[in-house]
């Protein structure tokens, strides 16, 4: 019974967000620490996974939603703007990590909610 409060879709949909959140992370900090390697490749979690992961929610097929898995590959759209072929781009990457953390704190807001309404659920009390 406890398995079926965590295979609801919005629940499952909440943790693959965040696997892609954490995983965009460690592509950014790798971009910014990689800024001044010549012909260094801008990596990230494609746009296409939160297309697929928005349909799947859309679904609320939860196997489907659980089928998605996040993965890191070069961003081909990034340009290089120096002569030395490095596509990193320091300030677009700060401002991305900060809408990735702001991202990942929703998205642990949302987990959490649903953990403090089991424990209310079960305790019969917030805290």
């Amino acid at each position: 019974m406890i398995e079926a409060l965590f295979n609801q879709p919005n629940y499952v949909a909440t943790k693959k967000m965040m696997d892609a959140t954490a995983l965009r992370h460690e592509a950014i900090a790798s971009n910014i620490a990689n800024v001044e390697t010549p012909n260094y490749r801008r990596i990230d979690v494609p746009t296409t996974f939160a297309d697929e992961l928005k349909s799947a929610i859309a679904t609320q097929d939860v196997q489907k939603i659980s089928s998605l898995t996040p993965f890191i590959t070069e961003d081909s759209s990034a340009i290089a703007a120096t002569r030395d072929g490095n596509t990193v781009q320091l300030e677009t990457e700060l401002m991305n990590l900060n809408q990735n953390t702001i991202a990942h704190t929703l998205e642990t807001e949302l987990a959490s909610g649903t953990l403090m309404r089991l424990r209310m659920a079960i305790t019969g009390r917030t805290s």
